[in-house]
């Protein structure tokens, strides 16, 4: 079995065998003409509950045949110009070699002794990213495994920076469409069931300053602590761009810890055209960035940055056997010191071969242009009466729903809606996302790949209307 370890008498079939996985993804990738093949659950799950794992196919070969059958045949490839549905980006050539590159060298970014040279990729990185945004000279971060993980950091440093000896008494403020990682990470640091304040959405689906603010001083005379107010740059349902200066105003005024949520948003800080739509996130205590949404990084590659690197002091605890107080004083850079994890991948390296091959104008080029597919998305929307569309998009976001002509029933046009994209995910022709706007049923395009076109959303919306006039027609043909 000695003969499966990648060392120095192994490359050789390390090189076949990567060479061979290559090789097969390229060709499954240069064939796919369709984001999805449509298989179903009861039709997959059987493959793969029938293989004995304690019987090993000794070969690679075989092992790759076999996982053609249960994965690379029926996955949803992202790169397909008619995948429209979440946060997820087709990703660049130099983050995949990346990729490979720290999957084989294995390195370990806790500490210095397990990574050496990767620590400081990532700091040049930590350091690159807080001067797009502006923190200022005393700024820092960390690598992290996505946004939940870097919300939950944030808001875990807000509540050490409180003070405050009882946590029933701190509330967190946010914007009623913000990422539910805000609840959930409230959650996970102990506070109290009322913790997190939701600030009413005026029709742009960005948070009302004037409901914040009137939360806020409500806070204070009852007493209470306001531990931290997360605006977000860029909700995952509508792509909205919460009031950053306006909000960093109340912050400085109540004394309150900024944090901004621009998992999504974070594209902006690469965006030769609409950098200003972020205008205010220089200003935040705190800033959530996820490369693998919008700077077209594979899964994981984000980061949580704050602008005081001091209250990175709150994550920080000492080992003897990994991270000793003295190696403190010794000044050397382990990244522990910094991270809720321990072990850490260096995904940072993904990043940093990105920047060297394409630069940051390459990558904010490519999410200009899906925000400049999603403005003329927006106006194909507007102006057709099959649909409704409820906002118009600050990023690369759709929210709609199909309305017919003869139906006027709500409950009934949210089934329509839902059976369409429940068909047209079964079909394999195209993936969409759906979600709710107030007790309604609504269809969502995020449109993350360059790739697609307005060709593309025109036949994806005839398909959706095709499916949903399908549903009413059998609907009618029940009930009559």
């Amino acid at each position: 079995m000695r003969s499966h370890l990648l060392n120095d008498t192994t490359a050789e079939q390390y090189r076949r065998s990567v060479t061979e996985g290559v090789e097969r993804v390229a060709a499954k990738i240069a064939a796919t003409d369709r984001p999805f093949t449509g298989v179903s659950v009861d039709a997959l799950a059987p493959r793969i509950d029938g293989i004995d794992l304690d019987k090993p196919l000794h070969d690679t070969t075989a092992v790759l045949d076999e996982l053609e059958e249960v994965y690379l045949r029926d996955a949803i490839y992202f790169h397909h110009p008619r995948y429209l549905a979440h946060l997820n980006c087709p990703v660049v050539i130099p983050a995949v070699l990346g990729e490979a590159v720290l999957s084989a060298v294995n390195s370990s970014l806790d500490t210095w002794d397990q990574s050496a040279g990767g620590t400081l990729i990532e700091r040049k990185l930590i350091d690159w990213t807080t001067d797009r945004i502006g923190l200022g000279p005393a700024a820092d971060g960390v690598f992290t495994s996505g946004g939940t993980q870097s919300n939950l950091q944030a808001l875990l440093l807000a509540r050490e920076e409180a003070k405050s000896q009882t946590l029933a008494e701190l509330r967190v403020f946010a914007s009623e469409v913000s990422h539910f990682s805000v609840k959930k990470s409230a959650k996970l640091l102990g506070l109290g069931p009322d913790a997190v304040v939701s600030v009413p959405v005026d029709n742009d689906k960005r948070m009302q300053t004037v409901a914040l603010a009137r939360e806020l001083e409500r806070c204070k005379e009852a007493g209470l602590t306001p531990m931290a107010v997360v605006a977000t740059a860029g909700t995952t349902d509508f792509g909205s761009i919460d009031p950053l200066p306006e909000i960093a105003e109340l912050c400085d005024r109540y004394g309150t810890w900024m944090h901004v949520d621009a998992a999504y948003g974070c594209g902006l800080l690469a965006s030769v055209k609409y950098r200003d739509r972020i205008e205010g996130i220089e200003r935040a205590d705190s800033v959530t960035v996820d490369y693998h949404k919008s700077f077209f990084q594979p899964v994981s590659s984000s980061a949580v940055l704050v602008r005081d690197a001091a209250t990175l002091r709150h994550a920080t605890y000492h080992a003897e056997y990994l991270n000793p107080r003295r190696m403190v004083q010794e000044r050397i850079p382990n990244q522990v010191d910094k991270s809720l994890q321990t072990t850490r991948r260096f995904d940072a390296l993904k990043l940093w071969m990105t920047l060297r091959t394409m630069g940051a104008d390459g990558i904010g080029q490519l999410f200009d242009e899906v925000c400049d597919l999603t403005a003329e998305g927006w106006h194909l929307l507007a102006a057709d009466p099959r649909f409704d569309v409820v906002v118009q998009p600050s990023l690369s976001t759709l929210v709609f729903r199909y309305i017919p002509a003869a139906v006027t029933d709500p409950a009934e046009i949210d089934r329509a809606n839902l059976y369409a994209r429940k068909a047209l995910f079964a079909s394999g022709d195209a993936v969409v996302a759906g979600t709710k706007v107030g007790a309604r049923h609504y269809l969502k395009f995020t449109l993350l790949n360059p790739e697609t076109t307005t060709d593309d959303i025109a036949a994806v919306l005839d398909l959706i209307a095709g499916h949903a006039e399908q549903y009413l027609g059998e609907s009618l043909d029940r009930a009559s």
